[in-house]
C-alpha cells in the first residue's frame, strides 16, 4: 500500500513540470497570484459577491484619474489570477505606491457596478517590494 502513494506522487511533479512548461506566462502569472490569495487568507475574486464584505489580493493593472460625478477619483485595476475588480478612491487624484504593478491587500464592501466588482475607498495595505 505505501508504494502507491510513493509511486503516484513522482508522477504529479513531473505533471506539474510539464504543466508549468507547456504554459504561457500569463498562465503561470495568474497561478501564482492565486496562490497568493489562498496564502495571505484572502477571498479569490472570481468568488465575491454583491454587497459582500470582502478582503482581497493581487496585482494592480492599470491606475487612472477617472473623475465621477464631478469629483476627482482614482480608479485601479486589481487582478488576483481569477479575476479583476475596480478600487476606487474618491476624491482623490494620487496616493503614494499606488502604481501598476504593485501588490496590495484590500478590504471593504464590495459592489456591481455596470457589470464589474468595485470596491469604494477600501482599507487598503501595499504589500513589500521584496516579495514581488
Amino acid at each position: 500500500m505505501s508504494a502507491v502513494p510513493g509511486s503516484e506522487k513522482p508522477a504529479g511533479r513531473f505533471r506539474r513540470m510539464l504543466d508549468r512548461l507547456s504554459s504561457s506566462q500569463e498562465d503561470l502569472e495568474s497561478e501564482e497570484l492565486r496562490e497568493d490569495a489562498e496564502t495571505a487568507g484572502c477571498v479569490r475574486i472570481g468568488d465575491c459577491h454583491d454587497r459582500q464584505i470582502v478582503t482581497v489580493t493581487g496585482t494592480l493593472r492599470t491606475v487612472t484619474l477617472r473623475p465621477r460625478a464631478g469629483v476627482p477619483a482614482l480608479e485601479a485595476e486589481l487582478f488576483d489570477g481569477s479575476a479583476a475588480l475596480d478600487v476606487v478612491w474618491l476624491g482623490r487624484r494620487s496616493i503614494v505606491g499606488i502604481e501598476p504593478g504593485r501588490k496590495l491587500i484590500a478590504s471593504g464592501r464590495l459592489s456591481m457596478s455596470r457589470g464589474r466588482r468595485v470596491l469604494f475607498n477600501p482599507k487598503y495595505e501595499l504589500r513589500p517590494l521584496g516579495r514581488e
